[in-house]
């Protein structure tokens, strides 16, 4: 980095320090703010009382009718709520459906999905994983009478009934003689697809003759389910497809809401290796709005994710409202199954929930980095083993990229000597134009290039920055032990404290990484390798070699509530860059290298149209120079 380019940082931080303080709101501006927010405290307290009202609603109703006679409380039924009267009351019981990976219950009253676990995953604690249970969810339906009665199906009690297969059901809402709605499930053997589908049966005269879809409320709190509970909060979130289109995503990072009026394919209450997605038939969702709240950090839930949406309902009973649930992981060629066979306007894109860089970063994650990684799995065991060879092979790729930046360095090491005499030729701020030209037709002749080893360092991050994306998001790495980490998923903690500490808990943790120090130490290691070959005899700004050293100290602090099977990658692989440093250093001739652009000097200066046009410039800039110095004189 050259001082010129320090300079335009630092220009930058100025600007933007002016930008800030210059729009800083006044006393009245804060006053009003205040009371914009008390007012919005308000009205969010109000919906909160008003919601336990209605979920402490049922509970008094139950005790009211449970004190009266038996005529008298099915009258009182009846008044209030016609057909669904008997469905009412009744008795919470559970149905199981299970295959070789999960585990749901279906509860009579809603007839939902009620609890969710996937068998062959737990939680950080080695408890059961459940993503969810009982008040964790609901699911429900709005139903319109015919006499204009509003109820709910989660307050109504169906009845199971035993479905085509001893892996289906019928959850059975009794609406009279004759009349019923089905909610179907039905699971398949080693899939994590739930199929759902809605049917009525002699429903004309029972709800209203103008329904024509069903509007629904699904919400569902997230249990942390991972050691790093900060970590896995950056990645939960909601994620969404429009029919046909791209898929887009609530904020991780605050409370968001979104109200969309294109239709919908299916809505993912993702965490961050697991999710529950919803997805819709050929029609889609449609007036959708969706909520995702963060919750307090001390509790056992990471958000709350809230969704209300309708779907399609044919009254007549010709046909089913047919929906699935995945409740499953977020695996990306798991995901991505599920478009096999599909054409591409009605593919799910499912695994695009998977969070793997935009654009060119998850191309390269998409066809080099998984592929790879899911390659070298058939054979290796150990991810730790896995990660090692994976790092190999990625340096093995970049070598070329890698030697050519170290000999670029190399070509302006060896001039350096010749650089430092043109400093004292040119001394001065008043001569750094000249200085610079000089310095420049030096390295033109030479063959050499300041801009030549940046080049393929810039070539390399697409794979680098992929990498960062990969690691934490592949669910493989998820209680896989290597050495002394647990899990590669998480940090691997050495030492670890309980207190508080302001400044350090919220960015550093309340741990120490030992693979996130290693890769530390390595870096600074590193820096100071290639501070001494990359020092080509230019000034260099004040501070500039601690500000070096500060940034792999940064890392440190960025990086040590991470996976660790990121930190691990990083530390081998820049183990492996000092090695090629130091093999590059020993089996190099330098003098021969130097030589060799000596002998470039000799021959005919081919320049380049740029380099004519910066000349003209420098020329154009010193000129400007001299008439000001002239003009000082003559004053």
């Amino acid at each position: 980095m050259d001082k010129n380019t320090i300079i335009g940082f630092l220009l930058i931080g100025v600007v933007l320090f002016a930008f800030t303080w210059l729009n800083k709101p006044t006393p009245e501006q804060l006053e009003a703010q205040r009371r914009m927010q008390d007012s919005i405290a308000q009205v969010e307290y109000a919906k909160q009382l008003e919601q336990q009202k209605e979920e402490n609603k049922e509970a008094k109703m139950e005790d009211a009718l449970a004190d009266l006679p038996d005529s008298v409380r099915v009258a009182r039924l009846q008044s209030s709520f016609g057909v669904f009267a008997d469905a009412m009351v009744g008795e919470d019981a559970f149905t199981v459906l299970e295959n070789e990976l999960i585990e749901v219950r279906l509860s009579n009253k809603g007839g939902r999905v009620s609890y969710v676990r996937l068998k062959e995953y737990d939680n950080y604690q080695e408890k059961p994983l459940v993503l969810f249970d009982g008040a964790d969810s609901k699911f429900d339906f709005t139903l319109v009478t015919a006499t204009n009665r509003v109820v709910n199906t989660g307050d109504l009690y169906f009845t199971p009934v035993k479905g085509a297969d001893a892996n289906s059901l019928i959850m059975r809402l009794n609406t009279g003689e004759g009349s019923s709605l089905d909610f179907i499930y039905s699971l398949k053997p080693d899939s994590y697809m739930l199929d759902f589908s809605i049917k009525g049966t002699g429903l004309n005269g029972v709800l209203s003759p103008s329904t024509t879809a069903l509007d629904l409320l699904w919400q569902q709190k997230i249990t942390q389910q991972e050691k790093g509970r900060k970590f896995e909060d950056r990645y939960a979130t909601v994620y969404y497809k429009f029919m046909a289109d791209d898929v887009e995503y609530l904020s991780e990072t605050k409370n968001d809401s979104k109200q969309l009026s294109n239709r919908l394919k299916w809505i993912a209450y993702k965490d961050m290796y697991f999710s529950s997605i919803l997805i819709a038939g050929n029609e889609g969702f449609e007036s959708t709005t969706i909520d995702s709240k963060m919750l307090p950090a001390d509790g056992p839930y990471l958000k709350d994710y809230k969704t209300t949406t309708s779907v399609p309902f044919d009254l007549k009973g010709n046909e089913a409202t047919n929906l699935r649930f995945y409740f499953g992981p977020n695996q990306f060629s798991l995901l991505k199954s599920f478009n096999e066979g599909v054409s591409s306007e009605n593919r799910l894109d499912l695994e695009k929930i998977v969070p793997l860089g935009w654009g060119i970063f998850r191309w390269v994650n998409q066809y080099f980095v998984i592929p790879l990684f899911n390659f070298l799995g058939q054979f290796i065991h150990s991810y730790g083993l896995l990660i090692f060879l994976l790092t190999v092979i990625v340096k093995l790729i970049l070598f070329p990229l890698t030697y050519k930046s170290y000999m670029s360095s190399a070509k302006m090491r060896v001039l350096r000597p010749q650089v430092e005499e043109l400093n004292a030729k040119y001394p001065g701020q008043d001569k750094a134009v000249e200085r610079q030209r000089a310095t420049m037709e030096l390295y033109s002749r030479a063959g050499a290039s300041p801009m030549a080893g940046c080049v393929p360092m810039l070539l390399q991050m697409p794979i680098l920055v992929a990498l960062f994306m990969f690691f934490p998001s592949a669910i493989e790495l998820r209680h896989q032990s290597f050495l002394w980490a647990h899990d590669l998923s998480t940090y691997d903690a050495i030492i670890s404290w309980n207190a508080n500490i302001p400044f350090i808990t919220p960015y550093f943790g309340n741990h120490i990484s030992l693979f996130c120090l290693l890769m530390t130490i390595t870096n600074i290691i590193y820096t100071k390798f290639n501070m001494d070959q990359t020092n080509t005899g230019q000034q260099q700004m004040p501070g500039m070699k601690v500000m070096m050293y500060m940034m792999p100290v940064m890392m440190l602090v960025f990086f040590n509530q991470y996976a660790s099977g990121l930190t691990y990658y990083y530390f081998i692989s820049t183990l492996i860059t000092i090695l090629q440093t130091i093999i590059f250093r020993y089996t190099i001739n330098e003098d021969k290298l130097l030589a060799k652009l000596e002998a470039n000097k000799k021959k005919p200066l081919k320049k380049s149209g740029f380099m004519k046009r910066l000349e003209e410039a420098q020329k154009a800039q010193q000129a400007q120079l001299d008439r000001q110095k002239q003009q000082r004189k003559n004053r």
